[in-house]
């Protein structure tokens, strides 16, 4: 990473929102899952607070609008679905083998196959078929996104061009829900967008500097994103408080906009890359591993024994994943995914001109007499 730095408070967010997760599926979730009874039920000494972990991924989603646009920034559409291919789908692939096998182990139910072999393709949201973990739904939501972002690429991603698309995002989502237009709704996903366009708004306060028009972008998502918040406290996760919710809420906005103005620039211990390499794969995998983990060792093991032992293994083999997995096969699919774009580009021209940058609309504007910040992200949950 010539010359650039990592945004290491990065990773500890995305690694303290993924354990968010993780406490909320094995310690606050109301429903059925790996234990016997409801988690909620097994943990009541934690559950109120672990109860809204499920937040964790409105953090993830922030952070993947402020890291997803730094990454395509300077890139093309097609250079830009590589690094998501190479990012998202060697521990997902896992994950979903691993699905099959717990399926097989516990028998649930038949038609496996035309269960998996969707999943494989990360499109089975648009398919018409159900995840194989429900941790899934979220990829199909950033999916949006990044389809929005390669287009923004092709485009040439500029700081004018950032403004208009966040604008356009912005009202469009707000009339397809108006509207009631479903076609508009899928796409857009106005129910997530606030989140994704204030990350974006985020990261160029972060690299331009702080304008009214930015801070306005992000007021205005802040609030829309406290409407879907407590929307979804009444409708989906029924009897979370919605005060809570939106204190939690602005907790996110509010660190987020610590990470964009450098307020927390000396998180810099080297652990927490590890930490958030592990994130992706741990968000996959915790959920699938709880349940054969818990059907042999509870009620054998007390709760809390049983607890530990599943997020210890949860963590291990993330680490494993990671290693032996994500790294080389990312490694063996970026030449040759980058090789099967070369068909793809325009012929080169016969003799190169030389443009002068007159307008500076490619970087932005300099504010203050400072150069842009170009500091390596830490890749989103699930970039």
């Amino acid at each position: 990473m010539t010359g650039r730095q990592r945004l290491s408070e990065l990773d500890l967010l995305r690694f303290l929102a993924a354990v968010a997760v993780v406490l909320f599926h094995f310690t606050g979730f109301g429903g059925a899952g790996a234990w016997p009874e409801p988690s909620r039920e097994v943990f009541p000494e934690i559950s109120a607070l672990t109860r809204f972990g499920y937040l964790g991924v409105d953090l993830f989603f922030v952070i993947s609008g402020f890291v997803i646009l730094m990454s395509a920034w300077g890139r093309g559409p097609g250079e830009f679905g590589v690094s998501r291919v190479v990012r998202l789908m060697p521990a997902y692939w896992v994950s979903v083998l691993l699905g099959l096998f717990v399926y097989a182990l516990f028998r649930l139910g038949h038609g496996v196959p035309g269960l998996v072999v969707p999943n494989l393709t990360m499109l089975q949201g648009g398919l018409g078929v159900r995840n194989v973990d429900s941790v899934y739904w979220t990829l199909w939501i950033e999916l949006h996104f990044y389809v929005l972002i390669a287009v923004l690429a092709a485009i040439g991603i500029t700081y004018r061009s950032c403004i208009a698309f966040m604008a356009v995002w912005l009202f469009a989502g707000l009339f397809a829900d108006q509207a009631d237009h479903r076609l508009l709704q899928v796409m857009l996903v106005p129910t997530w967008s606030p989140y994704f366009i204030a990350g974006m708004a985020l990261y160029m306060i972060h690299r331009f500097g702080p304008t009214l028009l930015l801070w306005g972008f992000v007021g205005v998502t802040y609030l829309m994103a406290l409407r879907w918040g407590a929307w979804r406290a009444e409708t989906v996760f029924r009897g979370a408080d919605e005060v809570v919710v939106s204190a939690l809420i602005t907790g996110i906005f509010a660190v987020m906009i610590l990470v964009a103005t450098d307020r927390l620039s000396r998180i810099r211990w080297r652990g927490l890359t590890t930490l958030g390499a592990l994130t992706y794969p741990l968000y996959l995998l915790h959920s699938q591993l709880a349940l054969p983990l818990l059907d042999n060792l509870y009620p054998a093991l007390n709760r809390w024994a049983a607890l530990a032992a599943v997020i210890a293994v949860s963590l291990t083999a993330s680490y494993a994943v990671h290693h032996a997995v994500e790294r080389p096969l990312a490694a063996w699919m970026r030449p040759r995914l980058r090789a099967s774009l070369e068909a793809a580009r325009p012929p080169a021209e016969p003799s190169a001109v030389v443009h002068r940058d007159l307008g500076g609309d490619r970087d932005g504007p300099r504010l203050n007499g400072d150069p842009p910040h170009d500091r390596t992200p830490a890749d989103a949950t699930t970039s």
